[in-house]
């Protein structure tokens, strides 16, 4: 494939050496900006930005099936309702949007893909996602707050990212410690989730919900952070991640600011997440 524009800039990398002790030893790695555009030799038909570090590949996956007018949108319980804590039902409704259907290009994604189809992803307090393939069901709903994202997945556990494709949602039950603020920044995390097996644990999603905030060269980022390996990224897209080793591995994200620091948010940093490689 011919590269258009390509820049290197090389970066020092300190990173700690487990074998013989503590010992900072600073290496050289070589970064592609976005200016170059370069195959993923684990499939061509994936092209993005690659960054290699300590053995992993984390790229930028181009979006294949896009949805650009799908809507989902919160008919019960609405944000008025005076809940208790226990079983509640949900009901959505969607547009332009069918859940429990293969999407079209799931074949060609070569990750890990539901076989029953595309669904909601329900978040609550930013736990893991729970995977709901109807429209109505019942959740769990506890005594303070309980912060509720809902939003469109492709049968890839890739998230629709528009501005109609998602709900937000506050019910506070009893005593809560604060306000839930729905107008500041915030970031969910998503993906990877659990257990990939064989040719899944090849080509590992990365995929985060961001709210009220975008990402730029020159302002916010995520800062993903894999087996105390860091990456940095200015653009809200799915990533794919190769080369996990076998068994736990830890991912971490947190929103940041133009100087690199935390931004401020009671989801914005989603502490550490272990996913499981089971490669046979």
């Amino acid at each position: 494939m011919k590269q258009l524009g390509k820049v290197s800039i090389s970066l020092s990398v300190l990173f700690l050496v487990a074998c013989g002790g503590n010992e900072q030893v600073e290496s050289t790695t070589e970064m592609i900006t976005d200016s170059a555009v370069i195959e993923s030799p684990s499939d061509n038909m994936q092209l993005g930005i690659a960054i290699e570090k300590n053995g992993l590949k984390f790229y930028e996956a181009n979006i294949a099936k896009d949805f650009p007018i799908a809507k989902l949108s919160l008919s019960a319980p609405t944000k008025a309702a005076k809940l208790k804590a226990g079983e509640v039902q949900f009901d959505f409704s969607l547009a332009d949007y069918e859940l429990a259907v293969q999407t079209e290009d799931a074949e060609m994604r070569h990750c890990a893909n539901s076989q029953e189809g595309q669904h909601i992803h329900y978040i609550l307090n930013n736990s893991p996602y729970l995977a709901k393939y109807e429209p109505s069901f019942k959740a769990e709903l506890n005594e303070g707050n309980n912060v509720v994202l809902a939003f469109l997945s492709r049968s890839y556990h890739e998230s629709i990212k528009n501005s109609t494709a998602f709900t937000l949602t506050n019910f506070p039950i009893g005593n809560v410690a604060g306000d839930f603020d729905e107008t500041a920044p915030h970031l969910f995390y998503s993906r990877p989730k659990g257990e990939y097996k064989g040719k899944d644990t090849e080509k590992v999603l990365l995929d985060f919900y961001l709210i009220n905030t975008i990402l730029s060269k020159t302002g916010k980022k995520v800062k993903v952070t894999i087996n105390e390996t860091e990456f940095i990224v200015d653009k809200w897209a799915p990533y794919f991640v190769e080369g996990l080793p076998e068994g736990e591995n830890t991912f971490r994200i947190v929103l940041i600011d133009a100087e690199g620091n935390p931004v401020p948010g009671p989801f914005n940093d989603s502490g550490a997440r272990t996913v499981v490689m089971r490669k046979s």
